[in-house]
């Protein structure tokens, strides 16, 4: 019988999505299950975008551009700028989500063996994009009793080897909901430039911050032009998750050049996705603002129900829509699946995400969950006090 590839083997399996069969059969016995696994926003898609779809003028659906189109790279360029970032369209490659910005970035700066440097817990599709490109990641792990801050930067120095090609972030996090402060970046545009490396920032969920803090981009630090690799989507920012538009953004021509083979090996990102996240950009600042009222609203109640119950700890986000909380158990996996396959409070349960697929540090985050806050303020209280009450019969 032909084998599958070790590659294959070793590829993890999504924490998020490989609870969906248990939340299925939870479902099919009647059971009301509250989503709190995944970062799939109930906000509505900006009508602006959904519109410039359904009126497009095409007679043919044609490829775009490899690197997607002019006129949108120059409508992202202008959003950049508007957000204290001075870079120019030719800086920018559209890709089919994120993810594929992700993997553009590792196949650009990374060879086979090549390792990688990611504060942990980190947004658990990282281990998936590293195994599939063929690079090892290294851990640096931060901590829920400082809120997952930075680790020192010296914990950093200890994990250079001459194989270390780049550090990479999430800013703010997933799972976390860490912002990394204008000084946190700072140190990591330091170290670097000193070791000659490229620094990665995820900043998908750039809009979602909290507490009048301001997001403090890599782009925006001085001196990091060839170091600087950026990623970013419209799934969050736009509530656009299935569009599957993303971009890669550098001022590293060389970056940008190499980037682009491998956006022209796989011709080019969806047509009429552009369409709708380049009609996307003219939404109003007054949609952001009410979904980030509301975001921080939602985190306000998430925060102080989870703080209610005996024996949970969780970390304060202050941006994304994520937060981890550490339970009085000893496996959340375990807990997860109980959940949704023997537990239920008035005929309803919930699914939350375990957070040891977050970490790639072997037995790290095994009492841990991430919580999506996308459900609205009276779903979240629901929700909470389902798991209070599951927590109260559980055993290990």
């Amino acid at each position: 019988m032909p084998e599958i590839s070790k590659k294959g083997h070793n590829m993890p399996q999504s924490p998020i999505r490989k609870l969906v069969p248990y939340a299925e059969e939870a479902n099919k016995k009647g059971k009301i299950v509250y989503y709190l696994n995944i970062g799939q926003p109930d906000i509505k898609t900006p009508t602006i975008a959904l519109d410039a779809v359904k009126v497009h003028s095409l007679d043919i659906l044609a490829y775009s551009r490899s690197e997607g189109s002019e006129e949108y790279r120059m409508k992202i360029a202008k959003y950049y700028k508007k957000n204290h970032i001075d870079i120019t369209h030719n800086d920018i490659i559209v890709t089919t989500g994120g993810s594929e910005a992700l993997l553009f970035a590792f196949g650009s700066i990374m060879d086979e063996d090549d390792e990688l440097i990611i504060p942990e817990p980190f947004y658990a599709n990282y281990n998936g994009f590293s195994t599939a490109s063929g690079i090892k990641v290294v851990p640096v792990i931060s901590k829920i009793d400082n809120n997952f801050a930075l680790p020192p930067i010296e914990e950093f120095e200890k994990l250079i080897t001459p194989n270390t090609k780049a550090i990479l972030i999430c800013n703010p996090g997933n799972p976390t909901g860490y912002l990394y402060s204008k000084e946190e970046i700072k140190k990591l545009a330091s170290i670097v430039k000193k070791h000659d490396l490229f620094l990665i920032a995820d900043e998908v969920y750039r809009e979602f911050v909290y507490d009048g803090i301001e997001h403090y981009s890599i782009l925006q630090e001085p001196g990091l032009e060839e170091h600087a690799i950026v990623i970013d989507s419209v799934s969050k920012r736009y509530s656009m998750c299935g569009a599957r538009i993303g971009y890669l953004v550098s001022k590293n021509k060389e970056v940008i050049q190499t980037a682009l083979k491998f956006a022209q090996a796989r011709l080019s990102p969806p047509t009429l996705a552009q369409i709708a996240s380049e009609a996307a950009l003219d939404t109003p600042q007054s949609y952001f603002d009410d979904v980030i009222n509301e975001y921080a609203k939602r985190r306000n109640v998430l925060i102080r129900e989870l703080e209610k119950i005996d024996g949970v700890k969780v970390a304060k986000p202050n941006g994304a829509f994520y937060c981890i909380a550490e339970l009085p158990v000893k496996n959340s996996d375990d807990f997860a699946k109980w959940l949704l396959e023997s537990f239920d409070y008035n005929n309803n349960t919930v699914m939350v995400a375990p957070a040891a697929g977050f970490y790639s540090t072997p037995g790290v985050g095994q009492n841990q969950i991430r919580i999506a806050y996308v459900l609205n303020e009276e779903s979240l209280r629901a929700a909470v006090k389902i798991l209070a009450e599951a927590l109260k019969v559980y055993k290990d």
